[in-house]
């Protein structure tokens, strides 16, 4: 009976546990963020770190000091001496004001002053300082709609890609950001922290990675029906096989105009993962677009994606849009 009661109770105990260690099988898994690939995601990883490291010591010292205490004054022991006149120590109130005054200077200096500088996404040292007096790093142009992502690629033809970011290794990445209509987060967990993309407006970001391999992309707020399918592979390669890809790209004979490009930007939910390439797309789009989102242009939402999800998911399927 009381293995049977401890049973019971060690299920409730275990379930958080167990939780923790499916996030891994999840398709977002909560533990891309303990694997940073990228200079930025790494910086941000450490001063996260250094928070939590200072954080737990304060409130780990805290805690042991308050179970020794209890065990060491506890009631018959006879450890303790009570001093009825005792009414000051300097030794106590350098420790009370002390400790705390160091551990917020330091997380001031450490974290507040020189992360911020590092992972400030419009200027980032931790990427800036790789790039060389002569470099070439990649400029890319990314347009968030409802519910797809655009890149375009100035430098190489103004080719762009959708749903599928491509980006070489040991080079630095600049991206400019703008959206259609939906306000969301850019966020590649493993490479770059994320960053707003709202309508109307450009925002910047960089990225810079030093490891080959392909690594998830996402949407991180939450913006609509669509949300959940609004993802990109990002695939860090080396430089002659990015240089080679682009030639593939830029020989498409797919090529986008702003009269397309609304077509492309009309509420969408890429349920079959599709990355059409363009190889070329319309010179000035990006600016031409914040321009016509701030006088007012729009995309509307039809009512049928959102009243009757599971018919338009049907339909989708069944049409072949590139």
């Amino acid at each position: 009976m009381p293995f049977r009661k401890f049973f019971r109770w060690g299920r409730f105990a275990l379930a958080p546990a167990l939780a923790l260690l499916l996030t891994g099988c999840a398709k977002h898994s909560a533990w891309w963020i303990f694997n940073p690939r990228g200079v930025g995601a790494h910086a941000s990883f450490i001063y996260m770190m250094i928070d939590v490291g200072v954080m737990l010591a304060i409130v780990g010292i805290t805690a042991l000091l308050i179970i020794w205490f209890m065990w060491k004054y506890r009631k018959g022991s006879n450890r303790g001496k009570y001093d009825g006149k005792w009414a000051h120590s300097n030794t106590l109130e350098i420790a009370f004001w002390g400790i705390p005054i160091v551990a917020v200077a330091f997380l001031a200096w450490a974290v507040s002053i020189n992360g911020s500088f590092a992972v400030n996404p419009y200027n980032p040292t931790a990427v800036t300082k790789y790039v060389k007096p002569k470099g070439d790093p990649v400029e890319i142009d990314v347009i968030a709609t409802d519910w797809q992502w655009l890149f375009v690629y100035p430098q190489f033809h103004n080719m762009a890609v959708a749903n599928e970011l491509v980006v070489p290794a040991h080079t630095p990445v600049f991206f400019k950001l703008t959206s259609t209509a939906v306000t969301t987060d850019f966020f590649v967990p493993q490479l770059v922290g994320m960053i707003d993309v709202m309508p109307g407006m450009r925002t910047k970001d960089a990225l810079l990675s030093n490891h080959i391999g392909t690594y998830q992309g996402i949407a991180a707020d939450y913006c609509g029906a669509g949300t959940s399918w609004m993802l990109f592979k990002t695939h860090v390669v080396s430089m002659g096989d990015f240089k080679q890809w682009a030639k593939g790209v830029e020989a498409s004979p797919n090529t986008m105009d702003y009269n397309q490009f609304n077509r492309f930007a009309d509420p969408y939910i890429n349920v079959k993962n599709k990355t059409p390439e363009y190889g070329h797309v319309e010179s000035g789009l990006f600016n031409h677009l914040i321009v016509e989102v701030m006088d007012g242009k729009k995309w509307p939402l039809p009512m049928f994606m959102t009243e009757n999800m599971f018919h338009y998911l049907k339909l989708q399927a069944a049409e072949h849009r590139a």
